[in-house]
């Protein structure tokens, strides 16, 4: 296994929860219909909202860009049956995840009361 790079970011969950209430389309533009269905199951709790919003920006630091070339949606993180985080890739990140070789991610989510945290690996072939 090799590592391109890797991502760290946090957030503190107040700024989701207000993301949330000031702009009705902060969801649905942010993350996937998947996602959507998985925090519904979890009623919507804003800590892992917040987790998934940081795993997506860890994963764009791990490649060395940031959100640039491709847009958030671009990232989708749902959950094993044992709740570890699966990455997928679709549009134009499915392609720099080719051209730079990216086999996968790999991603740790955690969170407090007031902070959600996430870790990104970016592993090459």
């Amino acid at each position: 296994m090799n590592v391109l790079g890797i991502g760290t970011d946090i957030i503190e969950i107040i700024r989701i929860e207000e993301a949330i209430k000031k702009n009705n389309t902060f969801l649905t533009r942010i993350f996937t219909d998947k996602e959507l269905e998985y925090f519904e199951s979890k009623n919507f709790k804003p800590q892992t909202i917040a987790g998934n919003f940081s795993a997506k920006e860890a994963i764009s630091k791990s490649i060395g860009s940031g959100i640039r070339g491709f847009n958030f949606k671009d990232i989708e993180i749902l959950r094993n049956d044992s709740g570890k985080p699966v990455v997928s890739v679709y549009g134009e990140l499915k392609n720099i995840c080719i051209e730079k070789k990216i086999q996968t991610f790999e991603v740790s989510i955690s969170h407090c009361k007031e902070y959600a945290v996430a870790t990104a690996l970016s592993i090459i072939i």
